[in-house]
């Protein structure tokens, strides 16, 4: 349960770049107020995609090597929109970071209800939820402190490489999550009654 909640917190407070969209579209990609609704966009068309996607081909086996993957895949999109120097290469990275985070957030939110018990399931939810919009409040504000000190093309960069080696580091730290196979496989985790 851990792994799975921390591995996004991390994933989203380094490897973030949404915040930082305006400052790419008017001085590395010089695309205007219409460019940036494009690259506000281009994220939910490749969720939308993902969606489509795995409605038709559910997710069958490997379900926490594929979690890693798609947090890795993430991590990859970002350094790619940040060295990005062409309009239609960052929509690409940004859609493939929206597709990708949703795959993300559909594994971790069938993997968690699905091994967190009964009694405790409410108070798990409720301390994901707090780790969701703490990592994205707190994701934009660590871009922004970034790009202040660095630039935003180093701070996006650095952040997508961080996000990488997380999703390499939770392997290794929640081998019980890269194990994860099959969704309807997963059972409640014991707890011990005091």
């Amino acid at each position: 349960m851990l792994g799975a909640i921390s591995l996004d917190l991390f994933a989203v407070l380094l490897g973030g770049a949404v915040a930082l969209l305006p400052v790419f579209a008017k001085d590395v990609l010089h695309v205007g107020p219409a460019g940036l609704g494009l690259l506000r966009s281009a994220p939910a068309v490749g969720a939308l995609v993902a969606a489509v996607l795995l409605a038709r081909r559910p997710i069958g086996r490997h379900a926490g090597r594929k979690l890693l993957g798609v947090v890795t895949a993430f991590g990859v999109s970002i350094v790619v929109f940040g060295l990005s120097q062409w309009m239609w290469l960052s929509l690409l990275a940004l859609a493939v970071s929206g597709g990708v985070d949703l795959v993300s957030v559909v594994l971790r939110q069938t993997i968690l209800p699905l091994v967190t018990p009964d009694e405790l399931r409410g108070r798990v939810t409720a301390v994901e939820m707090v780790f969701i919009s703490a990592s994205n409040e707190l994701g934009a504000f660590e871009s922004g402190v970034a790009a202040a000190l660095i630039g935003a093309v180093p701070a996006v960069v650095i952040g997508g490489v961080a996000t990488i080696v997380v999703a390499a580091a939770w392997s290794r730290l929640f081998p019980q999550l890269a194990d994860v196979d099959r969704l309807e496989d997963l059972r409640p985790s014991p707890v011990a009654v005091s």
